[in-house]
């Protein structure tokens, strides 16, 4: 099923992926990689002027990974604002996805904590690296394929 923004892209001939509702009746659609920074300047400048969320998540051992952000189109005098989720897939091995930091500031610490967590890097983000974990550390944690290394948690002895 197709929602309104999803049928104002296809009118503007914007390539995306309707990916139906969630069950709060937000829009879903799913964005390319290679499509994603200029559809979000298009989403910014048609109103979506709101980053609530960006998170990320591993869809299956081997599989893809995914970026998703949860944009919210905010103006005087609404009630209820017009809310969309979007869904970026990127591939396990060499994960790359624009970000959009330039269009939406707020996004800064959650790229950075989806590369620390996924290892999904964000093009042209302005300080991609490690928030979470050391800088030292190997590996993605959230990664439903991720190894745990062989550590001992130092206790207190009191």
């Amino acid at each position: 099923m197709q929602g309104r923004l999803s049928a104002w892209l296809v009118k503007h001939g914007l390539i995306h992926r309707s990916l139906g509702f969630d069950y709060q009746g937000i829009e879903t659609l799913q964005i390319k990689p290679e499509d994603w920074h200029s559809i979000a300047v298009i989403l910014y400048i048609y109103g979506y002027n709101y980053l609530r969320s960006q998170c990320a998540y591993d869809v299956a051992p081997g599989g893809l990974l995914a970026s998703v952000y949860h944009l919210t189109r905010i103006e005087y005098g609404v009630d209820q604002p017009e809310e969309v989720c979007i869904k970026v897939f990127s591939p396990r091995k060499n994960p790359r996805i624009p970000s959009v930091f330039w269009v939406w500031k707020g996004v800064d610490f959650q790229e950075r904590e989806s590369f620390d967590m996924l290892g999904i890097s964000y093009d042209n983000h302005p300080r991609l690296k490690r928030i979470l974990m050391p800088e030292s550390w190997i590996g993605w944690p959230l990664r439903k394929d991720y190894i745990a290394p062989n550590f001992y948690e130092i206790q207190d002895a009191h």
